[in-house]
């Protein structure tokens, strides 16, 4: 046979193998980006008030990098339900980062549509930093609010209840009721303070130069956010451009970019939605998820539920959706009713009311102080996880942007 048969079939047998190596990479990633998704759905079915566990169904193949596996199935918005929700966002990030940027041929992010998508990404993770700040401002405050309605409870717990005791359990109370009851929409939201510098270093279209980065977080600039920043706006800020896959990309990386942005966008909204933070108007139609997507299902349906929740709480006047805050609020008013009529001695029917009132009081303020350091300690792993994926995509952005570079010639 000739030479250049030889090296024609040999060329041929190796361009098959490209073909062939190159087909099962594109399999992986798409079982990959399949197997984020339905860790989507069954991490968030997880929340749902009716729930139903979709592990059991579950393909005991498939196997997440981390299981939030939560050992209780707490009450919509209560603080352990929001600790879940942190734990499921950074089993999303974590799987996320394993699916699409681990591994990951940096030219990938240099085509479209990643070229846009990461960008936009990286931009909408600098905005859900200042919402993590701003929630954990809003913790604090809660926290505050926990120690005002313990003073009562200590004060109505003493037997027999006399004059003192109201006298002081009415003034904690209505401190507590008009910290509450403050409108953050008109700026009076106590949690804000003086200017703070929250926002992190960023490059045009959400990323951020080597000097942003110093071993491996952000240096915080010097700019400070004025006191007319608005939770809600950096929340629509965050979702203004969040646009589904076209049809022909929904196969491809641009599908779990979505899906994390989508997570991301909804994790910091639920927060605000609940947590007293820097005006926090029309908050209830900064966040849109399309029904006809599969994964979306059970985040549309807990969108739905704590929209209802944010149209109670706009009609009242209320601090927050977070259950626990929505029953300490219902108590205080209560127990200021009750010590605005208070005449010693009481009446036997009376003790027993109170008594149950402040039993329960005193259980929420327990759940608040065992519940709020822990969630403000996730909020700020969040926060980190945060700063480092960043950082670790922008890594990746940087390899690509200096593999795209024409060679020096020296």
């Amino acid at each position: 046979m000739p030479a250049t048969d030889n090296q024609s079939s040999f060329l041929n047998r190796i361009s098959i193998r490209r073909n062939q190596v190159s087909s099962m990479e594109h399999d992986q990633e798409n079982e990959n980006i399949e197997l984020f998704s339905k860790h989507v759905v069954d991490y968030f079915a997880d929340l749902l008030p009716s729930h139903t566990s979709s592990t059991t169904n579950a393909d005991p193949s498939s196997t997440s990098l981390e299981s939030p596996a939560p050992d209780l199935h707490p009450d919509l918005l209560s603080i352990c339900w929001f600790q879940n929700l942190l734990d499921i966002f950074l089993c999303c990030e974590a799987e996320f980062k394993a699916a699409v940027v681990m591994g990951r041929d940096p030219l990938h992010f240099g085509k479209p549509p990643l070229d846009r998508l990461i960008p936009e990404l990286l931009d909408r993770a600098v905005k859900a930093l200042d919402v993590c700040n701003a929630v954990s401002s809003g913790l604090d405050l809660t926290r505050q609010w926990q120690k005002l309605a313990q003073i009562a409870v200590s004060s109505l717990e003493q037997k027999p209840i006399g004059e003192g005791q109201v006298r002081r359990a009415r003034k904690a109370l209505n401190n507590l009721l008009t910290s509450m009851m403050l409108d953050d929409r008109d700026g009076n939201y106590h949690g804000k303070g003086t200017d703070r510098s929250w926002s992190f270093g960023r490059r045009g279209g959400g990323g951020a130069s080597k000097n942003d980065r110093t071993g491996g977080s952000f240096r915080p600039l010097s700019c400070s956010v004025a006191k007319s920043w608005s939770a809600a706006k950096q929340v629509q800020a965050m979702s203004s451009n969040l646009v589904a896959p076209k049809a022909a990309e929904q196969t491809g990386l641009a599908s779990p970019v979505y899906i994390m942005s989508t997570v991301m966008v909804f994790v910091m909204w639920s927060l605000v939605a609940a947590i007293p933070c820097q005006e926090r108007t029309g908050l209830q139609t900064h966040l849109n998820v399309p029904r006809q997507l599969e994964w979306a299902k059970p985040i549309t349906v807990l969108q739905e539920k704590i929209g209802e929740e944010w149209k109670k709480k706009e009609k009242r006047g209320a601090a927050g959706v977070l259950d626990e805050i929505k029953k300490m609020e219902k108590l205080a008013k209560s127990l200021v009713e009750f010590a605005d009529s208070f005449n010693f001695p009481l009446e036997e029917e009376k003790v027993v009311e109170v008594a149950e009132m402040v039993a329960e009081l005193a259980e929420v303020c327990q759940k608040m102080e065992e519940g709020l350091p822990a969630l403000q300690l996730q909020v700020r792993e969040v926060f980190h996880r945060i700063v480092r994926s960043r950082s670790e995509i922008l890594d990746v952005v940087d390899q690509n942007g200096k593999a795209s570079l024409p060679p020096v010639l020296y």
